[in-house]
Formats: C-alpha cells, sequence, structure tokens
C-alpha cells in the first residue's frame, strides 16, 4: 500500500512548527522546525519536519547546512532554487540586524553583541580571518574591517597595521577577533600572544583592546572575560 503523505496540518495545533512560534517564540523551536517554516514541505510521504532533519543529518548540521552558498544548497534534496534562495536571504537578514545594531550610533556596552556580530561576520570562513571593529570615544561603531587573512590554520598578525588604520579611523578603543576554521574556538598561546602584543601596541597612542574573541564551532570565547586582555 502507498504510503500517504504526512502533514503539519494534520499535528495538533500547538505542535506545528508555525503556531508554536508565534504563540512561544522562535527560541522555543528546534533547528528542524525553524528550517521547516523555510522549506515548506518535505519530500514525497514526509513532513517538512521530517524532511528538514534529514538535511540537517547530511550535512552535518545547521552550521553546515548554513555556511553552504545557495548555490550549493540549491542541489540538496527537498530544496531547490527557490528555497535555497530563501535560505541565503534569511541568513544575510540576520548578519545585515547584528551590523545595524552596530551602526545605529548606539554606544557598544553589551559584549555579547559584539560577540555575535563577529561570530556572523566570521563563522563561515574556510580561513583564518582576523578582524577588528574601531570604536569612538563613547564605544560607538566607526568600521569594522577584515585586516588579515591565513590559510587554512592561521593568520599572520601585524599590530602596526592595526594601530595605523586605528589612527586613520580616530579610533579611542577597538575590539579584535578571529576564527578557528577548525571549530574549536579555544584561544591558544599563539593567540594569547599576539592580543598581549597588540593590546602594549595601541596603549603607545592611547587606545584601549576592549576584547579579543575566538570564533569557533560553539558560543564565542572573549579573552577580556578571561582575564587576558
Amino acid at each position: 500500500m502507498e504510503r500517504q503523505p504526512v502533514h503539519i496540518r494534520d499535528w495538533p495545533v500547538e505542535e506545528r512548527p508555525r503556531e508554536k512560534l508565534l504563540k512561544r517564540g522562535a527560541m522555543t523551536l528546534s533547528d528542524a522546525e525553524l528550517l521547516a517554516l523555510f522549506i515548506g514541505s518535505g519530500a514525497r510521504g514526509e513532513d517538512a519536519v521530517s524532511g528538514a532533519r534529514a538535511l540537517l543529518l547530511a550535512c552535518g548540521g545547521i552550521r553546515g547546512l548554513l555556511d553552504k552558498p545557495a548555490a550549493s544548497l540549491q542541489h540538496l534534496k527537498g530544496l531547490g532554487p527557490a528555497r535555497a534562495a530563501l535560505l541565503g536571504a534569511a541568513l544575510e537578514l540576520g548578519n545585515r540586524h547584528q551590523a545595524a545594531m552596530l551602526a545605529r550610533g548606539d554606544a557598544l556596552t553589551d559584549p555579547a553583541s559584539a560577540a555575535r556580530y563577529f561570530s556572523s561576520r566570521l563563522r563561515a570562513s574556510p580561513h583564518e580571518v582576523f578582524a577588528v571593529l574601531f570604536l569612538d570615544t563613547r564605544h560607538r561603531a566607526i568600521q569594522f574591517e577584515e585586516m588579515f587573512r591565513g590559510t587554512i590554520d592561521g593568520a599572520e598578525v601585524h599590530p602596526r597595521e592595526i594601530v595605523r588604520r586605528a589612527l586613520e579611523c580616530n579610533a579611542a578603543a577597538v575590539m579584535v577577533g578571529h576564527n578557528h576554521p577548525s571549530g574549536h574556538s579555544e584561544p591558544s598561546a599563539a593567540d594569547r600572544a599576539v592580543t598581549q602584543r597588540l593590546k602594549q601596541s595601541l596603549a603607545l597612542v592611547d587606545i584601549r583592546l576592549l576584547d579579543h574573541f575566538v570564533i569557533g564551532d560553539g558560543p564565542p570565547v572573549s579573552l577580556a572575560a578571561r582575564g587576558w586582555v
């Protein structure tokens, strides 16, 4: 007997992803439930959540899926050009929301917001990238720049170049961050050493280094929170 398609509309109302989001908030949805809202339906004989779970399993999770460019996403089972474009647009909306929070002129007093911003800009890079966020005297964002790029396992950082650029931007403080393409976010001895060299170099021109974030698979790691800045 042919298997009858399963539809989310046949689920109890309180368990449907859309209704669940509207009633309880997006944070209550699993990765598969969130993804199901974008893909709309699964393959024949399965619901959207089951199809989303299959996609996540095939890609190694939500990061593995969303790190793929839209051109690659469209070839995955259950997606196609329209759904791939929708996912790419949703991800970019999130990135621009983070950027807008920094660009609107408010003082950056929440380290978690800065950490999320560095994460959204650097996490997907296949190579190590060292970026700098330049801030004014009130800790408002002036400019975000990717200053150094490396190979799969490292980036050479030149503190004097950061100092030079900070002076050009008339920055009073900076935050820096870099990604670990391996996914391991624990700061290395080299990360701690470059942080101290950069802090000392900036101090010579009365510019403060506020934090250094290391971006991996988990939450960003703040060297300031560890007492290393």
